[in-house]
């Protein structure tokens, strides 16, 4: 266990609030700054926990067993956060004297960034910012162009860079309307014409990180790929346990033990052991990632990265199949959207939807 009992009795006690709120409430808030989650990969010296990256992911499993929109959006506003460790040090010691600072923003490449004097200014519009309400930057990805012509690397391919940008700059559009992970209050966000320094443009590449930290030796894409994979795990733990909770009270029923018991609780270990199973075989690959991580050099193997990619995606495949599978013979109290089991089945197929593994 991460988490301790209060803690835990704390975040079941205020996850229906953030529901029907749609978004973190404050309470729920300052239960993550007091716990600074949203800086779990922070280095120290800019008062993050630098926690190593097998503790990180238990937080964040942990977290979304017990309540899956607060656990995604702490990996997803601790992932942005994690961009600390790429950003101009100077620059990163003043924003990380807030200790409220969230990062959060989109992956996808959403407008441009035209080059002006020393700094950019960016245009467009991004969709998905988690945590959208309480960021104090927003950050994303955008096209450079520089004197009315577009940059291009020598591949060919359009130049890109990562910006962060204040909140205080960016237009929000509350579009959030989701049947699952509510409290995420995932927005869409947009620029127009916005100046910013060069210094808030970075690039998330071992190479060009700002901090010694191993967590920065870790390449993006795999570090993406099993924070957001610990959250459908923790997510699908807690399914299965809330299944196996009620075949139980089920079976008080003599007519329903007679005609159901044994097939459907077989059917469920025989999942519950497959993903043990499964789940163990990713926190070990997870485990060797940190590994070489720390050891710098030589670098990291990409047979490894590539079996962290394919093994991710067939574990949320497995995961959403078995979903379905279980959830019609649940009864109508699944459901009901109170229940807690029709909260984690809401969540753990909201959460499907993001591309990176699917």
């Amino acid at each position: 266990m991460t988490l301790t009992n209060e803690q835990i009795i704390q975040i079941r006690e205020l996850q229906a609030a953030g529901i029907q709120h749609k978004a973190l409430t404050q309470a729920q808030l300052d239960m993550i700054y007091t716990n600074n989650w949203f800086n779990l990969w922070v280095p120290q010296d800019l008062h993050g926990l630098e926690t190593s990256f097998p503790q990180g992911l238990a937080v964040l499993e942990e977290l979304a067993y017990w309540d899956g929109g607060l656990g995604w959006t702490v990996t997803l506003c601790s992932g942005a956060n994690m961009f600390a460790g790429f950003i101009d040090p100077e620059l990163a010691k003043q924003v990380w004297t807030d200790p409220k600072v969230c990062l959060g923003g989109s992956g996808q490449v959403g407008g441009k960034a035209v080059r002006k004097g020393d700094g950019y200014e960016i245009s467009g519009m991004w969709s998905y910012a988690t945590g959208a309400p309480h960021l104090t930057h927003f950050t994303l990805n955008a096209e450079i162009y520089d004197a009315g012509q577009q940059v291009f690397q020598p591949d060919g391919e359009p130049l890109i860079r990562s910006f962060f940008v204040p909140r205080d700059q960016v237009l929000v559009h509350y579009d959030w309307d989701t049947f699952g992970l509510e409290c995420t209050a995932s927005h869409s966000f947009s620029l127009d014409q916005v100046w910013v320094p060069a210094s808030y443009a970075f690039q998330l590449d071992p190479s060009h990180k700002q901090s010694t930290s191993a967590l920065f030796q870790i390449p993006f894409m795999p570090f993406a790929e099993l924070t957001l994979l610990v959250n459908y795990i923790g997510m699908f733990r807690r399914f299965t346990d809330l299944v196996e909770k009620y075949y139980f009270e089920k079976s008080t029923d003599r007519k329903w033990a007679d005609l159901h018991s044994k097939s459907r609780f077989k059917e469920l270990d025989e999942i519950q052991v497959k993903h043990a199973a499964s789940r163990k075989d990713i926190l070990q690959l997870a485990e060797l990632l940190w590994t070489q991580a720390k050891a710098s050099e030589p670098a990291i193997d990409s047979s490894l990265l590539n079996e962290i990619a394919q093994k991710s995606r067939a574990i949320v495949s497995e995961i959403r199949n078995d979903t379905t599978a279980l959830f019609p013979f649940l009864g109508i109290r699944a459901a009901q959207r109170t229940s807690e089991l029709n909260i984690v089945f809401r969540n753990l197929f909201t959460a499907s939807q993001h591309s990176l593994l699917r």
